[in-house]
C-alpha cells in the first residue's frame, strides 16, 4: 500500500532538517543563517521568473531569520518590490534586538534605513556614534544626494554626486542620481562623455546605456535614438525601472500615448508604490510647498496643470479651474493652459467663456487642432441655447402671420410624411456628451507638454 503524500513530506522535511543540522557542524553556521541562505536563493530564482509576489516573501523571510541578511534587504530596496510605507513597516518588524547587541543593533538600523526610499524633506543624517566617522562615506553622501534629488533640489544633488564621481567615478549607487541631475541640469558634455566612458568599460552593464539613452532624449530631436539605447538596457535587466521611465518619456514628447503608457504601465509594476494620479500630485505640491524657494517655475506649472487634468477627469471642475489659473498666473502665455480652461468651462456648459478662452488659445497657438474642434463644437451649442433676435413687436408681429401662413397644418404634415422630432435641450447635451468624451483623447494630445 502507497504511503500518503503528507507523510512523505514529513519525511523529507525531517530529512532537511538532518541535513541542516550536519551542515552547521561542517560550516560553523547557525541553522537560522542556513535557512535564510535558502530563502535568500528561492528569492533569487522567482526574481528571474519574474515572480516578485514570491520573490519579495522569500526575501522578507530571509531577514527575519537572519537580520545580517544585508542582500535581501538590498535586492527588496533596489529592485523597488516594497512601498514606502511597506519598507518603513518591514524594517521597524525586525528582530534586530533579538539577534544583534545594542551597538551593533543602532549600527544596522543606520544602514538599513539608508537604503529606503528618499521622497521626505532631506534632514541632518543621524550617524551612530559608535561610527562618526560615516558622515564622509561615499554611501553616505549618495543616500544625502538621493534625497536632495527626489525633492528637486538638482544643484546641491550635482554638487554631492560631483564629489562622489571625483573618488569613485563607477560608484554604483551614484551612477543613475548623477545621470539623472546631469539630464534635469542640461549638461550634456558631461553626459555624453560620461556615458561613452560607461560603454567602453561596462558594456554589459545597463545603466551605460541608460546613460547613452538619457544623452540622446535630452539633446532633442534623437528619440529614436534613445529608445534603442534604453530598450538594451532593459534588455541587460527587465526589472531596471529608470529605463523604462526614459522609455516612457521618448514616447510621451512625441505624443505616442500609447507606447508612452505602456512603458510606464511597466515601470509602474516593476516600481511599486504608484498611487492615484490625484494622490500623487497633490502629494507632490505638499512636497515642493516643503522645499521653498529651491523649485524653479518649470517644475510648479506643470504639477498645477496635472492638477487640474485629474480634477477635470474626476469632476471636480471647480477645482480644475483653480489649479489650472493657478498655472497660468506661473506662465501666462502658454496656450495649453487657455486651452485647458476652456474645455472645463465647455463641460460645465459655459460656452461663453469656453469660446473666449479657445480664441486665445489659438491665438498664441493657430495650429492646435483640439482647440479648433472645440471652438466650432462651443459655437454650435452657444447658437442652440441661444434665441434669435426678432426686432420690435411690429417686425415680430409681421413674422409670425407669414409664418403661419407658410406653415402646413398638422394634416398635411403627416400626409407628407413629415414627422421630424425638434432636438431639445436634452438632446443637445446627449450629443455634447458624446462629443466630449471623444474630445478628451485629443486633449491628453494636444496637451502633452504640460503631461510629462
Amino acid at each position: 500500500m502507497e504511503e500518503p503524500a503528507s507523510k512523505k513530506l514529513l519525511d523529507r522535511s525531517l530529512k532537511d532538517e538532518k541535513g541542516v543540522a550536519d551542515l552547521t557542524k561542517d560550516w560553523g553556521m547557525s541553522p537560522a543563517s542556513i535557512s535564510s541562505s535558502i530563502c535568500l536563493l528561492r528569492g533569487k530564482i522567482y526574481d528571474a521568473m519574474d515572480n516578485r509576489p514570491l520573490a519579495t516573501s522569500n526575501y522578507k523571510e530571509a531577514l527575519k531569520l537572519d537580520v545580517y541578511c544585508f542582500e535581501a534587504f538590498d535586492l527588496l530596496t533596489s529592485h523597488h518590490m516594497l512601498t514606502a510605507q511597506e519598507e518603513n513597516d518591514f524594517l521597524n518588524s525586525l528582530p534586530l534586538g533579538q539577534q544583534c547587541i545594542e551597538e551593533e543593533e543602532e549600527l544596522l538600523h543606520f544602514l538599513f534605513q539608508m537604503k529606503l526610499k528618499k521622497y521626505n524633506k532631506p534632514r541632518d543624517l543621524v550617524v551612530p556614534e559608535m561610527v562618526n566617522g560615516l558622515q564622509d562615506n561615499l554611501d553616505v553622501v549618495v543616500s544625502l544626494a538621493e534625497r536632495h534629488y527626489y525633492n528637486c533640489d538638482f544643484k546641491m544633488c550635482y554638487k554631492l554626486t560631483s564629489m562622489v564621481m571625483v573618488q569613485d567615478p563607477f560608484h554604483a549607487n551614484c551612477l543613475p542620481v548623477h545621470i539623472g541631475t546631469l539630464v534635469e541640469l542640461s549638461k550634456a558634455n558631461e553626459l555624453f562623455f560620461l556615458s561613452h566612458k560607461l560603454v567602453d568599460l561596462y558594456p554589459n552593464n545597463p545603466v551605460s546605456w541608460f546613460a547613452v539613452g538619457c544623452y540622446y532624449l535630452m539633446v532633442g530631436h534623437k528619440n529614436e535614438h534613445a529608445r534603442r539605447y534604453l530598450s538594451k538596457a532593459t534588455t541587460l535587466e527587465r526589472t531596471y525601472g529608470p529605463a523604462w521611465i526614459a522609455y516612457g518619456h521618448s514616447f510621451a514628447v512625441e505624443s505616442e500615448h500609447d507606447q508612452a503608457m505602456a512603458a510606464y504601465f511597466t515601470a509602474a509594476q516593476l516600481m511599486k508604490g504608484w498611487k492615484t494620479a490625484e494622490k500623487l500630485f497633490l502629494d507632490a505640491m505638499e512636497k515642493i510647498k516643503a522645499i521653498g524657494n529651491e523649485v524653479t517655475v518649470d517644475k510648479w506649472e506643470p504639477l498645477l496643470n496635472n492638477l487640474g487634468h485629474v480634477c477635470r477627469k474626476l469632476k471636480k471642475y471647480d477645482s480644475a479651474l483653480e489649479y489650472h489659473r493657478q498655472a497660468l498666473v506661473l506662465i501666462p502665455q502658454h496656450a495649453s493652459t487657455y486651452t485647458a480652461i476652456g474645455y472645463v468651462h465647455s463641460l460645465m456648459g459655459d460656452f461663453e467663456s469656453a469660446i473666449d478662452y479657445f480664441h486665445t488659445a489659438l491665438g498664441l497657438k493657430r495650429d492646435d487642432t483640439f482647440s479648433v474642434a472645440m471652438l466650432g463644437h462651443c459655437i454650435e451649442m452657444y447658437i442652440g441655447e441661444t434665441d434669435a433676435y426678432i426686432g420690435n413687436g411690429q417686425t415680430k408681429n409681421k413674422f409670425q402671420t407669414c409664418f403661419h401662413k407658410h406653415t402646413n397644418t398638422p394634416n398635411q404634415e403627416k400626409a407628407a410624411g413629415g414627422t421630424e422630432t425638434p432636438e431639445t435641450p436634452l438632446r443637445r447635451c446627449l450629443a455634447l456628451e458624446c462629443d466630449m468624451n471623444e474630445s478628451d483623447m485629443m486633449l491628453e494630445t494636444s496637451m502633452s507638454d504640460t503631461s510629462t
